[in-house]
């Protein structure tokens, strides 16, 4: 699993189980973050500049490079028996609007490089299909995580996933985007010289731009219903001009920005609710003291291997459910025509 805010590729060991009554059990054996060299991070934090010519050899590296990580990590935790190595790629591109959506690393030639059965390429049939190709975490989240009311997820971009009307004959699962989150933060971060916000410390001292909140709040996005979901070009064409023309200081544009992804997320919870929260943004104090001040809800941590690999062992499952043939793509999350199976099988030649 490669995310958007660059942290690394995330690999993780997964061992799935289905249960006697129809529900699935599983366990994380190894997990490991390969964190980009510089020049990988570079490359793909200008792919939104390659021509198509450009990306295409991009790819043919990438999956290269994929291979030489994968490989490495099978090697290194002596990995037998295995059924499929299940990736995601890295998304270069994502505008279901426009019916795009495309993740470098999936090429063919990925299972005879790490001779391994491979599944992988799981957007783009859901976009074929008119959904918007994301979210698609949502079928792990109702299967193994089904004890909590929402399951929030802080990468770089924050999406959540609830049943709506549940414990009734009409429940459905519905997810989306929220808002971007560590896409923006560590980009702020990186220019006071840090990869990252430890703890939402510079945010915390910053002051709170009120105008500036105010044009955040009220880009038309979030007045948008679900299915709805984000990338990183309107990331660059809605929410850095506002930071960039605000005439405030980086440490303020920190707090502001973090001030606003917890109005956002504040939004989409019910008091008292139960709320699993991973990805990266777990880890920042600050973001989740926020969120709590705006409504009164039980944000529950989990272990840190949960919190930063659960998108890669959810990924993994979507591997499972498309090997047997099962619907891993709701519909009701993605604004598809139906609930489908989706990922590509490359078998080794």
């Amino acid at each position: 699993m490669s995310g958007t805010s660059l942290d690394g590729i995330d690999l993780a060991e997964i061992n799935f189980t289905l249960q006697e009554k129809k529900t699935w059990d599983f366990k994380i054996l190894n997990t490991e973050t390969v964190s980009y060299p510089k020049n990988w991070k570079i490359s793909l934090q200008n792919t939104l500049s390659c021509s198509e010519r450009e990306i295409a050899k991009l790819n043919i590296q990438y999956t290269r490079f994929l291979a030489s990580v994968i490989s490495k990590f099978i090697k290194k935790n002596q990995i037998v028996n295995l059924t499929a190595v299940c990736s995601h790629g890295h998304t270069i591109w994502h505008q279901p609007q426009q019916g795009i959506t495309f993740q470098i690393g999936n090429l063919p030639e990925l299972a005879d490089l790490i001779k391994q059965k491979v599944v992988c390429d799981f957007r783009l049939q859901d976009i074929q299909l008119g959904g918007n190709g994301a979210p698609l975490v949502p079928i792990g989240d109702r299967l193994l995580f089904y004890d909590y009311d929402y399951c929030l997820n802080l990468g770089g971009f924050a999406n959540i996933s609830f049943e709506e009307n549940n414990n009734s004959l009409f429940s459905k699962r519905i997810a989306y985007d929220v808002c971007p989150v560590n896409i923006v933060l560590n980009f702020l971060a990186e220019k006071m010289g840090y990869e990252y916000d430890h703890n939402g410390h510079f945010a915390q001292h910053g002051r709170v731009s009120k105008k500036v909140l105010i044009e955040l709040n009220n880009l038309p996005f979030f007045s948008l219903s679900s299915p709805k979901s984000l990338g990183m070009e309107w990331v660059k064409k809605n929410v850095l001009p506002i930071l960039e023309q605000s005439n405030i200081s980086i440490k303020d544009q920190l707090s502001t920005f973090t001030e606003h992804v917890a109005i956002q997320l504040s939004k989409q919870l019910k008091e008292n609710s139960k709320v699993l929260v991973t990805g990266g943004g777990a880890f920042n104090r600050y973001l989740l003291k926020r969120i709590s001040f705006y409504k009164s809800v039980n944000l529950i941590i989990p272990s840190n291997t949960m919190v930063e690999f659960k998108e890669a062992l959810i990924f993994g499952f979507l591997g499972v459910l498309r090997l047997r043939g099962e619907n891993n793509c709701l519909r009701s999350v993605t604004g598809a025509k139906k609930d489908h199976s989706s990922g590509i099988i490359f078998k080794i030649n």
